[in-house]
């Protein structure tokens, strides 16, 4: 007698729980939703660091692992596309979701997560030293006479936007920070390589690799292997972008979501292609690991780009963080059976800023963080993960069309895991050598 009644109290629950969760408390998203969130979410502060990846790769393999990157991750999100309603009237509205069907319930969870959760605290923390570093850029070109203010507090300015803009319940509540971000990356994409055209190539510029010893070289080609593989990593929030999206059998979401990731991607490429080579074009191997320090005049121009990219981190920072606090706050209801309240929400993601915010202020070297983080957990995700799960759930005929793609993406995306830690790991011990804590 009593068994339906606390079955339909369950699905209540359930439906209550999922109802408040951020990633799918709303279905109601347009294609071109998913166009900025993909931009915003792809085109980060890791294009202004492309050219300087390009003074240490060179021209050769820079274009080709640019190139090579960009179709490989536009067909690697292709399969994730896909594969977000592969299993009829089921969707896989998280990554770790859809590990969990390729892999079983356990071994899913343990391959995925971490490398997630790695990616998107990763770029959190690097986005809070980006918008301080930019913040103080800003402060130093508009005010020359003013004292120096500490990066440090540059980077709380910045850390108290969010711990406002984290209340915002669900992705679609973020469309408008996103859109506003994404107009902001390509407004400051076309600013940088705008502004380097207007100065013409220096008398003195070099092309050759930067470092004296052969070591120094290897070390810096890898580590701009790391900063590519950094620039192109919007398939960690990529599923729980699709599950904002409505779906039924005869419009499933991948239409509206495919459309919206063709649109990200061209803009994708004007953004990367004409900053990065551009860039390199004029300054060489003297750019620095932010272009917009290497471009001193205009400086109206130059500090407003700053801004931009202030205003641009805030919409990712926001991007990255929704799924972390949708696994917090999963993980907290469901798990630890605390209550969906205001309270809770406003408590987590108040830990969660702080907690980011507090690595960024410890932590701010930011081109080598880019490499390290780039290589660990980016390639994974982005690079060779959806083509495994494809060949674990699909298993495409050996030897196919399709089983060759996605074992060259494999391939091609452990080359980059193996490779580019190190040298960003190599970057950060040189430069934490002169560091010290909270200067």
């Amino acid at each position: 007698i009593f068994e339906p009644k606390q079955d339909d109290e369950k699905l209540a629950r359930q439906k209550e729980i999922e109802d408040w969760l951020p990633i799918t408390s709303s279905r109601n998203a347009k294609w071109w939703y998913s166009a900025f969130h993909n931009v915003t979410a792809m085109v980060g502060a890791g294009v202004l660091g492309l050219p300087y990846a390009m003074s240490q790769l060179g021209w050769g393999p820079g274009v080709a692992v640019l190139v090579l990157s960009w179709v490989i991750t536009l067909y690697t999100l292709w399969q994730m596309v896909e594969m977000h309603e592969m299993v009829p009237g089921k969707r896989f509205d998280r990554y770790h979701e859809l590990g969990q069907h390729a892999f079983g319930e356990k071994l899913g969870l343990y391959i995925v997560v971490p490398q997630q959760l790695i990616v998107e605290i990763g770029v959190c923390i690097v986005y809070m030293v980006t918008g301080g570093k930019s913040l103080k850029k800003f402060h130093e070109l508009v005010c020359e006479d003013c004292k120096p203010i500490k990066l440090t507090y540059f980077i709380m300015i910045y850390a108290s936007v969010h711990f406002v803009l984290s209340h915002l319940p669900n992705f679609n509540s973020i469309s408008g920070v996103s859109l506003a971000a994404a107009v902001m990356s390509l407004s400051y994409s076309t600013i940088a390589w705008a502004a380097s055209t207007s100065k013409g190539v220096r008398e003195d510029v070099e092309y050759g690799y930067k470092a004296k010893s052969t070591a120094g070289t290897v070390f810096n080609f890898f580590s701009g292997l790391g900063d590519v593989a950094f620039a192109y990593a919007g398939h960690n929030v990529v599923l729980e972008i699709q599950a904002t999206i409505p779906s039924t059998p005869e419009k499933p979401s991948k239409g509206p979501m495919w459309k919206g990731v063709i649109v990200a991607y061209i803009v994708v490429a004007l953004c990367y292609f004409p900053v990065a080579l551009v860039g390199y074009y004029i300054f060489g191997n003297s750019v620095e690991d932010n272009i917009l320090i290497s471009l001193k005049k205009p400086v109206w121009l130059i500090a407003t780009a700053n801004i931009f990219v202030v205003i641009h981190v805030i919409g990712s920072y926001q991007i990255y963080a929704m799924p972390v606090f949708d696994m917090m706050e999963t993980l907290l209801v469901k798990k630890l059976n605390f209550r969906p309240t205001t309270i809770l929400r406003f408590c987590v993601r108040n830990f969660y800023v702080a907690a980011t915010m507090f690595l960024g202020m410890t932590f701010p070297f930011f081109g080598g963080l880019l490499a390290f983080f780039g290589g660990f957990a980016f390639a994974p995700t982005t690079y060779f993960l959806p083509c495994i799960i494809w060949l674990a759930i699909y298993k495409p005929r050996k030897y196919g069309l399709s089983w060759w793609a996605n074992w060259v993406c494999i391939v091609f995306g452990i080359f980059l895991m193996v490779l580019s830690p190190i040298g960003g790991l190599r970057t950060i011990v040189i430069q934490a050598k002169e560091y010290q804590f909270y200067s």
